[in-house]
């Protein structure tokens, strides 16, 4: 006769086992959403919040921070969010192989090539605008760049959640650059970088 713990497994355990592998697989293969919202959420945080403060909402500044701190600010922490969502990226993209290995790491040069492109574009235009505007050249721009990358991403590994956030992201920007650039500063720190870090963070403890 076969021990207790030799018995063979019923129908319901192996289902049960199966499911929790699949979604294993599944969280690993939609990457860290510690390594992929939350820098993100802290650089907007911490940049646009920096913007908001030198912009205000009635012209008036409500910080003794300039224009170029806040634009530098935002650069060195959106350079940094994006380094590290790349070890993301690099962690998802070793677990596959074949064409998913390639894709991933085309996807991550695109990010690359996309904020170099746009810092080349706002060094090189941003100077002819007036002050407000070429802040919101920048801000705009780089948002425009991680809406659309955040949503083809979603649509190169099907992953919902990965591609409405790069709708929000596209959405509170056009909101903000209709509005004028201390609102676009406001709701980007508090939509998208507090969103961001929200999300990343409810996302981890739910896996």
């Amino acid at each position: 006769m076969l021990e207790k713990d030799e018995r063979p497994a019923s129908p319901e355990e192996m289902l049960r086992v199966i499911q929790e592998q699949s979604a294993a697989t599944s969280k690993r293969l939609n990457g860290d959403p510690l390594l992929l919202y939350v820098p993100w959420g802290v650089a907007w945080l911490l940049g646009y919040t920096a913007l908001f403060l030198h912009y205000g909402l009635d012209g008036r500044p409500y910080a003794p921070i300039s224009q170029m701190q806040g634009v530098a600010l935002l650069l060195v922490a959106q350079m940094a969010a994006g380094a590290v969502a790349a070890v993301g990226i690099v962690r998802m993209n070793r677990l596959v192989r074949g064409d998913s290995s390639i894709r991933g790491a085309m996807y991550g040069h695109a990010w690359t090539a996309g904020i170099l492109l746009m810092v080349i574009i706002g060094a090189r235009l941003g100077p002819l605008l007036p002050p407000e505007e070429n802040g919101l050249l920048w801000g705009g721009g780089m948002l425009t760049v991680v809406a659309v990358l955040q949503m083809v991403g979603g649509a190169l590994w099907l992953s919902r959640p990965m591609f409405f956030s790069g709708t929000w992201v596209a959405a509170v920007n056009a909101l903000g650059l209709l509005l004028g650039a201390g609102w676009h500063a406001l709701l980007t720190a508090v939509l998208l970088g507090g969103g961001f870090i929200a999300i990343g963070v409810r996302w981890r403890l739910r896996s």
